[in-house]
């Protein structure tokens, strides 16, 4: 059952949005071996002067030992 949540600045489209779920429904088909019916994708709009304490610290220090792919920033 993955759930997937997109964090990232506003800004994007509904259309980019549902490309992008799709995109990621389909590579969570194809290399997770589930369906569809078992997959939720949200998005969660945060703003930019937020990042750091909302997603930044708690997602992505705090959980550093969780992370498969690395940002190529920091926020120091």
């Amino acid at each position: 059952m993955p759930h997937v949540i997109v964090k990232l600045y506003p800004g994007r489209s509904e259309e980019q949005k549902q490309h992008c779920t799709q995109r990621i429904v389909e590579a969570l088909i194809e290399t997770l071996n589930t369906d569809d019916r078992s997959i939720s994708v949200s998005f969660e709009e945060i703003p930019k002067e937020m990042w750091k304490e909302e997603v930044f610290v708690p997602d992505i220090i705090e959980k550093k030992e969780l992370l498969l792919k690395k940002p190529g920033y920091n926020m120091d």
